[in-house]
């Protein structure tokens, strides 16, 4: 890799060997077992693509727009926590970046630089990653620091009423990374004896009596759109359209929270075609060439996330290598659009892929 990475797989190679052995396991890794983790990257390439031929694919369109915000392409940035253990600029490098790329990023709560840092550096279309803590008052002055900050949707994290089990963490007894955002307003005194220290700071401030009628008290307290990020099923996306809110990812948290749930890109069409419309869905989880985003687009996502190859980027070059990140994956995908015979997005339809071999569907 002299030459610098020509995949995300070499991107993640760089980073672990950049990074110690127990910040690298934090970010690579997931809950017990681990099989979420592995399934989310293996499922896509088991969707087969049918291209069209003789199609004018002499300019290619990737843009799009989500919440009425313009983006270069339908790949935001997902809500990674505690990004100065890949590089010290941490989230400051990942905004500059995404901002040069023009496409979203949703900050996440537990950034080690502050909401308000990472709102002046650059401007930018920024989302906020929320958490519903056992302490409302807290999530509600995030909320508020969010809305003036100009943050433009809140996204809340809804699969995480205690933390995943992550072996891995527990083994390098993980430490608590600095949270610049909670500063001031909440101090946690767990018990760290034994396991993971992160898991004893969770214990202490996730809230597992979580409900729905908690995302009715978040839509009384801001006007800004809620995103639910965590839904893996057609129930709860139904739900989620009746507590009105204006978007949904599809996601299992990259595998680190419940074990042998679905790969997410399998339980897509499902969620889609639960809300009929009613609102944009994204996913996250297991992206990892611009062919898996093809996928996920013929599949009803109206966008995708990506989280640890942008921290894998960061952690290999910075800000620079979280460019690199994003356009690789952009690059990819304008290149699958045009092999395709997709000038466009919304020229990419479902007769384009093909799941555990069906029969080819009638073109007419």
């Amino acid at each position: 890799m002299e030459d610098g990475p020509v995949n995300l797989r070499e991107f993640q190679e760089l980073a672990k060997r950049n990074l110690p052995k127990m910040y690298y396991d934090y970010i690579s890794g997931g809950a017990e077992d681990q099989f979420t983790l592995r399934e989310n990257v293996e499922a896509f390439q088991r969707i087969m693509l049918r291209p069209r031929i003789l199609v004018d694919v002499s300019k290619i369109d990737m843009s799009t727009t989500l919440l009425g915000y313009n983006m270069s392409s339908p790949i935001l940035v997902a809500p990674t926590g505690s990004q100065q253990l890949a590089h010290p600029q941490g989230e400051l490098a990942t905004a500059r970046a995404a901002a040069a790329c023009n496409t979203i990023m949703v900050l996440s709560f537990a950034s080690n630089y502050s909401l308000e840092d990472v709102a002046s550096t650059c401007n930018a279309v920024r989302f906020y990653q929320l958490y519903v803590f056992k302490r409302r008052d807290v999530s509600a002055t995030l909320l508020q620091r969010a809305e003036r900050n100009g943050y433009k949707a809140i996204v809340v994290t809804v699969d995480t009423p205690r933390l995943g089990r992550r072996e891995a963490d527990e083994k390098n007894k993980m430490i608590i990374p600095r949270n610049s955002n909670l500063e001031g307003l909440m101090s946690v005194d767990a018990d760290l004896t034994g396991g993971s220290k992160l898991e004893a700071y969770a214990s202490e401030t996730l809230d597992p009596s979580l409900s729905w009628k908690d995302i009715e008290w978040l839509k009384s307290i801001t006007k800004l759109p809620i995103i639910l990020k965590g839904i893996i099923t057609a129930e709860d996306a139904r739900k989620a359209v009746d507590a009105g809110v204006s978007g949904i990812v599809v996601s299992n948290h990259g595998g680190r929270q419940l074990d042998y749930t679905p790969p997410t890109i399998s339980v897509l069409e499902e969620v889609v075609k639960a809300v009929s419309g009613a609102v944009p869905v994204l996913l996250d989880g297991g992206v990892r060439r611009g062919t898996d985003v093809f996928k996920a687009l013929a599949l009803g996502a109206k966008a995708v996330m990506i989280g640890r190859p942008v921290v894998y980027g960061l952690a290999a070059n910075g800000e620079h290598g979280v460019r690199s990140v994003i356009k690789m994956l952009q690059n990819e995908l304008e290149l699958t659009m045009a092999l395709a015979g997709c000038p466009t997005l919304r020229d990419i339809t479902r007769n384009h892929v093909m799941i555990n071999h069906e029969r080819p569907r009638s073109l007419l």
